[in-house]
């Protein structure tokens, strides 16, 4: 069902980024955050970036509240940003790693290469007396 937005909206005061759960797409939530001041986006549903994004926002919330127990929002916002100003400050980039990452390394050192030119083959080859025979 298509959510229509209201005539009158308050002033936003709050963007969510949400994932695809069939809960977060109803009309009647969705009207409700809207009369709330609450606008919600959506995530892709595949983006590698993401696991990347959700690793520095687990580190952001981790230094930000550690050993602290914010009592109000604005204190949680207030340690939110003074964590990402220190973070900004000193950024430190983050590299693709992983078993995934681990693997290609493995797969390219498997690969039997083929006199210098740059190409591969997955089988090795072995040379017979007439000739050139591939392995199974």
């Amino acid at each position: 069902m298509r959510v229509t937005l209201p005539d009158e909206l308050p002033r936003l005061r709050l963007l969510v980024i949400w994932d695809n759960l069939a809960g977060h797409h109803t009309p009647e939530l969705l009207l409700w955050l809207f009369a709330q001041g609450v606008m919600v986006r959506y995530t892709p549903l595949s983006g590698s970036w993401l696991n990347m994004a959700e690793s520095l926002q687990r580190i952001l919330v981790r230094r930000a509240l550690a050993g602290q127990q914010p009592q109000t929002p604005q204190q949680l916002i207030d340690a939110l940003e003074a964590t990402a100003r220190v973070l900004n400050a000193d950024p430190t980039p983050f590299v693709w790693g992983g078993r995934r990452a681990a693997r290609r390394p493995r797969a390219r050192q498997r690969r039997q290469a083929l006199s210098g030119s740059g190409a591969c083959s997955v089988r090795s080859f072995r040379w017979r007396s007439h000739g050139l025979v591939q392995r199974n």
